[in-house]
């Protein structure tokens, strides 16, 4: 994934999800985030921010912010990313648990639950539900960093599309480098944890891998260990 018109900031505040305030070059813009998420462990005031310049001239926000600095580490917050990212890893072979399959398609309806790619591939038939992981907390990623029902529910479609003979992965992209394992975030959504526990012993495969973050783009590295441990209550 590749940015285009890329300039660095400062950030000032957040007003609401949807906008922020940064410093770019002594002027005050107002600019849009591409992640309604929380991130408030790195959206903190002087932090340095990139921004991708808006292609078209009459957007009202000029900008779109797409990463944040936390010290040295470079954080894509983009929440668009990860399905594309995870596609592309996919298509060449990055993703070694799934392979290289015959046919991939994004966006494939099971039962309740829109799934972000669908595989075939011989006898095998299968769905990957991709998540994007941007909270570091001493080099553990944690997902999520705010509750979520629906991603909850679509684990559960997950285990269930398992039971029906589909192979079923949960993929989580961490959108950064430089961490050494994931775990869910039970201590913000304990319903999530639960999930991804029980599908961890359902056979749905819990994965997550690390990407190379650069100011103008993101692309996969390598997969890191996965920590599911909490069992339901």
């Amino acid at each position: 994934m590749i940015y285009t018109n890329i300039v660095e900031g400062f950030f000032i505040d957040r007003p609401n999800r949807f906008i922020a305030n940064v410093d770019i070059n002594g002027a005050i813009e107002t600019v849009h985030v591409k992640n309604t998420g929380r991130c408030r462990e790195i959206l903190i005031p002087g932090a340095r921010v990139i921004l991708e310049r808006a292609k078209n001239e009459n957007r009202k926000t000029k900008y779109s912010l797409i990463a944040v600095y936390k010290g040295d580490m470079l954080i894509n917050i983009d929440s668009q990313v990860p399905n594309l990212v995870a596609y592309e890893g996919v298509l060449n072979g990055k993703i070694e648990e799934v392979g290289i399959p015959a046919f991939l398609k994004r966006e494939v309806r099971y039962g309740n639950s829109r799934f972000d790619l669908y595989f075939e591939d011989g006898d095998r038939r299968g769905f990957i539900e991709v998540k994007g992981a941007t909270l570091e907390i001493d080099k553990v990623v944690k997902f999520p960093d705010a509750p979520t029902k629906r991603g909850t529910k679509h684990v559960y479609e997950l285990i269930d599309a398992a039971s029906n003979g589909f192979e079923a992965y949960v993929l989580f992209i961490i959108q950064m480098k430089g961490v050494e394992h994931f775990e869910p975030n039970t201590i913000m959504d304990k319903a999530f944890g639960e999930a991804l526990y029980k599908a961890a012993n359902s056979g749905v495969k819990i994965l997550a891998y690390q990407c190379n973050v650069v100011e103008n783009g993101i692309e996969i590295d390598s997969s890191v260990p996965c920590s599911i441990n909490i069992e339901p209550s």
